[in-house]
């Protein structure tokens, strides 16, 4: 291979990682105290393993305790050096090649190698699966330490699709120990190489884990990390009152008043890639009504964005004129729709909907009752008659996935990459979650994937998130800045440390002293 050049971005990491490498585990005071964060969620085996990773931020909750990447986000960088102390970038954009750290281990102590980054990458077969099967060759180990990625054509977004929450390809796991247990024994008992060690699962109930002293970055503060499943929103509250849990996660609008009141308490809202949006699952029958795209219209112009904002998320989270959050490079910034039900009634009528019409089952995201009720009010109110049906975490992601949810459909994203990443998944009709879509965009979504100027690739992915607008494929919400409640127990929540996530930096948080 030619002699690679070494990109500024990465040689710049080179620089910084050699003042975080391992020598800093050494001479800090042993982990002590405790920390219980309440999710919002029902916490799912499947999140063990990264294998299987959807193109959402909450899995990586528990990937990023458990498990480290070769690079990922870290705190203060959007993407940085973790178990690869520096990478570098061949000229013609064809080769990526990784320098691993020395001495990096397992949990289980078996020695981490460029082999483990070979078969965890070929392994993997979550969000972006196709992107990175398409345009990456080959992966070749060259040495225990060295590995190195041939793509078939320059492909920009190699890094944003392998080393952010975009996909969870980068994350490494051990090859000697999954070929003996599989992967079924893997989700019950899962080694990994990041911050914290795997000690328990009680299903439904908590996820328990335990400081991993030979982390390479750091050995983290905390001594025993628990993570509960706490589904009802007035439980995690109660919860953070009472000292129960000291993170209450993803509140809403009611419950973060309460928390704001409560001087004991802290209530910060996350400022991750994420954004609440309706799926139009039909669009493309011609049997369905919501072919026409005058109802889909109608639709955007029923919900009042601003007042679901102040209910659910105290005026932080704001309205959205497109499924690409605003905080994303190459998102388009744009005014959301207007509220204007008289308008959607007349579109409902015109369409040959007068007496508006019945479309079944909404099924919202769970854990946002506040964003769910009033979209669904919304909706009512101008005569598209819906009725609730709730829904578990895990399964309305394995269920969108595999085109079981119809009508119309509450869901929310919130990880990170670009606007190309999330073009791959949700808009392009290859995309994983896309259940349609339009030659012109997929041809422009291609173009823009070997494009290596910034500005044309930016006016590429502009243009396709105008068409969706124009064409009323989604119905965007807001962007999603969760509310989260920190308890006094807390010296650090470190919550916002880590660009473009919702979760904490887990080794860097601190309790205080007791």
């Amino acid at each position: 291979m030619r002699t690679s050049r070494l990109t500024m971005t990465a040689l710049l990491v080179a620089v910084l990682s050699t003042f975080a490498a391992p020598q800093t585990v050494s001479g800090q005071a042993p982990p002590a105290g405790e920390v219980i964060i309440a999710w919002h969620v029902t916490i799912a085996p499947t999140w063990f393993d990264p294998s299987s990773a959807p193109p959402q931020i909450t899995p990586f909750g528990t990937l990023y305790a458990i498990h480290d990447a070769l690079v990922r986000p870290m705190p203060n960088q959007k993407m940085g050096a973790s178990l690869a102390e520096s990478w570098t970038e061949s000229a013609d954009g064809l080769v990526y090649e990784f320098k691993l750290r020395r001495g990096l281990k397992f949990h289980n102590g078996d020695p981490l190698t460029a082999e483990d980054v070979k078969f965890s990458f070929e392994r993997y077969k979550g969000a972006g699966l196709k992107e990175l099967q398409t345009r990456v060759k080959q992966v070749d180990v060259v040495d225990p330490l060295t590995v190195r990625f041939r793509l078939n054509a320059p492909w920009p977004d190699f890094m944003t699709f392998y080393g952010t929450t975009a996909t969870g390809a980068g994350i490494v796991v051990p090859k000697k120990y999954m070929t003996h247990v599989g992967d079924d024994g893997f989700r019950k008992q899962p080694i990994g190489a990041g911050p914290y060690k795997f000690v328990s699962h009680t299903p439904g109930v908590e996820v328990v884990l335990e400081a991993y002293t030979g982390y390479w970055r750091r050995v983290p503060n905390v001594k025993r990390l628990v993570l509960k499943s706490v589904p009802d929103v007035g439980t995690r509250l109660a919860m953070l009152k009472t000292g129960e849990a000291d993170i209450a996660v993803a509140l809403d609008g009611p419950e973060g008043l309460e928390v704001k009141r409560d001087p004991r308490l802290q209530l910060v809202s996350s400022r991750h890639a994420s954004i609440f949006w309706l799926e139009f699952a039909e669009q493309w029958d011609a049997k369905s009504p919501w072919y026409d795209k005058r109802l889909r219209q109608a639709v955007n112009l029923a919900l009042d964005r601003k007042t679901t904002n102040e209910a659910a998320c105290l005026g932080f989270c704001p309205p959205a004129g497109v499924i690409v959050p605003r905080v994303m490079d190459f998102a388009l910034q744009v005014e959301p729709p207007p509220y204007d039900p008289q308008k959607a009634k007349q579109l409902l009528a015109e369409a040959g909907y007068p007496n508006g019409l019945d479309a079944g089952e909404f099924v919202p995201i769970p854990g946002f009752p506040t964003v769910a009720e009033a979209t669904l009010n919304y909706l009512n109110a101008v005569g598209i008659r819906m009725k609730m049906r709730p829904m578990e975490r895990a399964a309305f992601y394995a269920a969108w996935r595999e085109k079981k949810l119809r009508g119309v459909f509450m869901t929310a994203v919130g990880n990170s990459g670009n606007a190309a990443s999330r073009v791959a998944e949700f808009i392009s009709s290859k995309g994983a979650y896309a259940y349609g879509g339009y030659p012109d965009i997929d041809d422009m979504f291609q173009q823009q994937a070997g494009e290596r100027d910034v500005k044309k690739r930016e006016a590429l992915l502009h243009r396709i998130q105008q068409l969706t607008i124009d064409r009323a494929m989604f119905a965007p919400i807001m962007d999603l800045r969760a509310l989260m409640g920190i308890g006094p127990r807390i010296a650090d929540h470190t919550i916002n440390l880590v660009p473009m996530t919702v979760w904490p930096s887990y080794e860097d948080m601190r309790v205080k002293a007791q």
